[in-house]
C-alpha cells in the first residue's frame, strides 16, 4: 500500500485469516441523561437525525470492504442458520398499522425520530455489513402497532425500545413509555387511532434505564401521578438508580454513548445500520415522573384497572432496579430487558457498573419456574414477542444458559491463570446456543462480556507485574514508535498488517504512533481505513458503531457529545445526597488542598440540616444529628431542595438568589463562592482516538 492509498484502501487484497468474532449537572443535565441506561437523546451533528454534510464526508472517504471481509461474510452466510426464518414471521405477527411517515419533529422543528432513514435496509445485504447484523437490522427496523394477544398491544420501531399497552377495565396501562416525550405521544396516538381514545389509567416502568421512562410526560401529566389518578409502578430503588447509576460519570458516558450509537454517522451501507437492540435512540425531550407505587418483592400481586399482575423483582440483572411480571388473565409474561433477541451487555461499551451474570442467570431460572409453564406468550421491552409455551421456555432457557456459561467458564479459566483478554479469545459457545439467533451478540458480545466477568471478580490488573505500572498511552506510544524505528517503521508494520487482513494489529500499532504524534496524517488515515474494515466485519452493532465513529473522528475531527435533551424533570428528582455527591466529584483536589470550608444547608421541606466539610481536597456531607456538638459552620444556607439543585448545577446564580431572598444566609456568604471556584466543569468533548 502506498501513502496515496490511505483513504481508499481495501479494493481487492489477497485473502487472509482475518475474522471479527462476535465473541467478537455541574455534570448533570444533558450529559447525565445521555448516559443513563442507553445514552439517551444522542442526536446527529445536525438537526436532521440522519446526519448531515459532515457525516456524508465519511461515506465519500470510506474504503470499500476488502477481500478478507468479503470472504468472512461468505463463510458466515454458509455457516449460520439463515434457513431459520421464524423471526420474520414473528415480527409481522399481529401487525395492525404503521406510522406513515415514521418521522416527526419536536416543537422547535428538529427531527427527533426518523425510522424511514433506514429504508435502505432491505433485500440481500451489502459486503460492508456482516450478514447476521444485516438480518437483525431487517427485523428491528419494522415498526408500527402490533397485537400481542387480544388486549395487549405493542408500539415498535418508534424508539430504541418498545411501549406496551394493556387494555384494562376502564382504560389502558402503559408499560415503558420510550425515551422521548415526542415518540411516546406519537405511539399513544397511533394506538388510539386504531383502538379508541382510551384514558391512561396506570403506568409501569420495568426498570431504571431512560429508554423505559423518558417519554412519561408524553403519556400522562405529572399531576395525573401526584394526584393519584394514574398510579405509576416501578421496582423498589427505581428513582435512586434512574438518576444515579450513571450520573457520577455522566459526561464520560455520554461522550462514549455517541460512539456506541453512531451519533455522528450517516445512515447507509457503510455507515450506521442500527444498534442491535433497536435502530437507534430518539432525540426528543426526556422526562421523568417518579413512581408512586413500589414493587418490593417477588410474588407481589397487584390488580391494576381490573388487570391482575404478578411481579418478580430482579435487581442486579440488566439494571440495578428491574422486574419481570406476569398477567394471569392473558397468560402473558413481560421480560423487561432480562431476555431479548440478542446477547446483552454485562458491561456496556459506554461504561457502567459491571452486571452480575450469575445473578442474571439465577433470576431467569426463577422466571422459568414461576411463569413459563403457565404462559402462552412472552414479550419484552425490545424486539418482538415469542409465542407458544415450549418456544418461550426454550428461549428463556437458552438465554439463561448463555449468561451462566459465560460466567462459569470465565471463572473456570481465570482460576487456571488465564486473563480476561485471553479468556475472551478462548471461549467457544455450545452449538445449541450458537445456532439460535437470539443468542448472537448484536448489542453485547461474548468477547466483552467475558472481560466484564473477569473485571467483576479480578479487577483491571491481570496479575502480571509487567502490567502493574505501565506507561500511559502517550509515553507508551513514544517508546513503541522509537523501538520500531520511528514513524516510518510503524507505518511499514501497519501497512503489512492491513494488507494481510490483520486489522486488529494494524490499529494497535498505529495507535502507538497516533498517540506519540497526533498530527501524523498518514497514520490516522490508515487507522481510519482499518477501523472501517473492522466495522464491516463486525456482527455486533455497537462494535460497528465504535469502529466507524473512530474512523469518522480520525478523518473529520472530534464531534464531541452531540446530545440534545431537556431534562428538567429528571434533574429535579435528584436527592440532596446526590447533589452533594455530584459536587464532591468535581472538586479539583490540588486547588482545594489548603481550603477549609464548613457549611450547613437547611432544607425546610425535609426538616433536615446537611453539613458539608471541604478539607484536603475532599468534600464530605452528612445529615447533622440533633445532638451535634461539632464546630460551628462558616455559613448556613436555608433553601429548598430544588433551589439547591438550581444553584449547584448553575441553572441559577447564587448571588442573585441570595439577593432575592430565595436563599437565606447567615455567616460568611462568600464561602459558597470559594467552593464553586475549586470545582471543575466536565469536558464533554474529550478525545478518544487521539490524545
Amino acid at each position: 500500500m502506498t501513502d496515496e492509498d490511505l483513504t481508499n484502501t481495501g479494493d481487492g487484497r489477497k485473502p487472509g485469516g482475518f475474522q471479527v468474532s462476535r465473541r467478537g449537572v455541574f455534570g448533570v443535565g444533558a450529559a447525565v441523561l445521555a448516559a443513563v441506561g442507553v445514552g439517551a437523546a444522542v442526536a446527529g451533528c445536525d438537526s436532521d437525525s440522519s446526519g448531515g454534510s459532515a457525516a456524508e464526508q465519511t461515506t465519500k472517504n470510506s474504503v470499500d470492504p476488502s477481500d478478507h471481509i468479503v470472504d468472512q461474510h461468505k463463510q458466515a452466510q454458509s455457516s449460520l442458520p439463515f434457513n431459520d426464518t421464524q423471526d420474520f414471521a414473528d415480527t409481522d405477527k399481529g401487525f395492525i398499522a404503521k406510522l406513515e411517515p415514521d418521522v416527526f419533529k419536536d416543537a422547535k422543528g428538529n427531527t427527533v425520530w426518523d425510522n424511514d432513514s433506514f429504508g435502505f435496509i432491505q433485500g440481500s445485504g451489502p459486503n460492508s455489513v456482516h450478514p447476521s447484523l444485516w438480518r437483525q437490522s431487517q427485523l428491528v427496523v419494522k415498526e408500527g402497532l402490533y397485537e400481542v394477544v387480544p388486549g395487549i398491544y405493542q408500539i415498535r420501531g418508534l424508539d430504541l425500545s418498545n411501549m406496551t399497552i394493556i387494555e384494562g377495565k376502564t382504560g389502558i396501562i402503559v408499560i415503558d413509555p420510550l425515551i422521548s416525550v415526542e415518540t411516546a405521544k406519537a405511539g399513544l396516538d397511533l394506538y388510539r387511532a386504531h383502538r379508541g381514545d382510551k384514558p391512561v389509567t396506570a403506568m409501569i416502568y420495568t426498570h431504571c434505564h431512560v429508554d423505559h421512562f423518558g417519554g412519561a410526560l408524553g403519556v400522562i401529566t405529572a399531576e395525573d401521578a401526584s394526584s393519584g389518578r394514574v398510579p405509576v409502578y416501578a421496582p423498589t430503588g427505581f428513582t435512586e438508580h434512574a438518576v444515579e447509576e450513571n450520573i457520577f460519570a455522566g459526561t464520560a458516558m455520554a461522550r462514549r454513548s455517541a460512539y456506541m450509537y453512531g451519533a455522528a454517522l450517516p445512515r447507509g451501507e457503510k455507515g450506521m445500520v442500527g444498534a442491535g437492540l433497536g435502530m437507534t435512540t430518539s432525540t426528543g425531550t426526556v422526562s421523568l415522573i417518579p413512581p408512586t407505587h413500589d414493587i418490593t418483592h417477588t410474588g407481589q400481586e397487584e390488580t391494576i384497572d381490573g388487570v391482575r399482575v404478578v411481579f418478580q423483582v430482579t435487581p442486579g440483572t440488566e439494571a440495578p432496579a428491574e422486574m419481570n411480571f406476569y398477567f394471569p388473565d392473558f397468560r402473558a409474561m413481560c421480560m423487561a430487558e432480562n431476555a431479548t433477541h440478542t446477547l446483552h451487555n454485562l458491561l456496556t461499551l459506554r461504561g457502567a457498573l459491571v452486571r452480575d451474570a450469575h445473578v442474571w442467570s439465577q433470576y431467569l431460572t426463577e422466571t422459568i419456574n414461576m411463569f413459563a409453564g403457565i404462559s402462552d406468550v412472552a414479550f419484552a421491552s425490545h424486539h418482538w414477542p415469542t409465542w407458544g409455551g415450549d418456544k418461550l421456555t426454550e428461549w428463556l432457557t437458552l438465554q439463561r444458559d448463555t449468561y451462566a456459561y459465560i460466567h462459569d467458564q470465565t471463572l473456570r479459566l481465570l482460576n487456571q491463570g488465564y486473563t480476561g483478554i485471553e479468556i475472551a479469545e478462548m471461549i467457544q459457545m455450545p452449538p445449541a446456543i450458537e445456532q439460535k439467533w437470539y443468542n448472537h451478540g448484536y448489542y453485547g458480545s461474548v468477547s466483552h462480556d467475558v472481560k466484564a466477568v473477569y473485571q467483576r471478580y479480578m479487577g483491571w490488573f491481570d496479575g502480571n507485574p509487567a502490567h502493574l505500572w505501565e506507561h500511559p498511552p502517550v509515553e507508551s506510544g513514544k517508546r513503541h514508535v522509537e523501538a520500531m524505528g520511528g514513524a516510518s517503521g510503524v507505518l511499514k508494520v501497519a501497512r503489512k498488517a492491513y494488507n494481510d487482513g490483520d486489522y486488529r494489529w494494524c490499529v494497535q500499532v498505529l495507535n502507538y504512533l497516533i498517540f506519540a504524534d497526533p498530527n501524523n496524517e498518514k497514520a490516522k488515515m490508515l487507522q481510519a481505513s482499518a477501523f472501517e474494515q473492522l466495522a464491516y466485519g463486525s456482527e455486533n452493532a455497537t462494535w460497528r458503531n465504535f469502529f466507524l465513529s473512530g474512523a469518522y473522528e480520525l478523518r473529520n475531527g472530534n464531534f464531541g457529545t452531540p446530545t440534545k435533551a431537556n431534562a428538567a424533570s429528571m434533574i429535579s428528582a435528584l436527592s440532596v445526597d446526590q447533589v452533594f455527591d455530584s459536587a464532591a466529584f468535581l472538586v479539583n483536589g490540588p486547588k482545594a488542598w489548603d481550603l477549609n470550608l464548613v457549611a450547613h444547608w437547611i432544607i425546610p421541606e425535609e426538616n433536615k440540616t446537611y453539613r458539608t466539610e471541604l478539607r484536603n481536597g475532599v468534600l464530605i456531607h452528612y445529615v447533622v444529628p440533633e445532638d451535634f456538638k461539632g464546630p460551628a459552620p462558616d455559613a448556613t444556607f436555608t433553601l429548598s431542595r430544588l433551589e439547591l439543585i438550581a444553584v449547584m448545577t448553575g441553572a441559577k446564580d447564587i448571588v442573585k438568589e441570595v439577593q432575592s431572598g430565595a436563599i437565606k444566609v447567615s455567616g460568611d456568604a462568600l464561602k459558597l463562592k470559594q467552593l464553586k471556584d475549586v470545582m471543575d466543569k466536565p469536558d464533554p468533548n474529550f478525545n478518544i482516538v487521539t490524545p
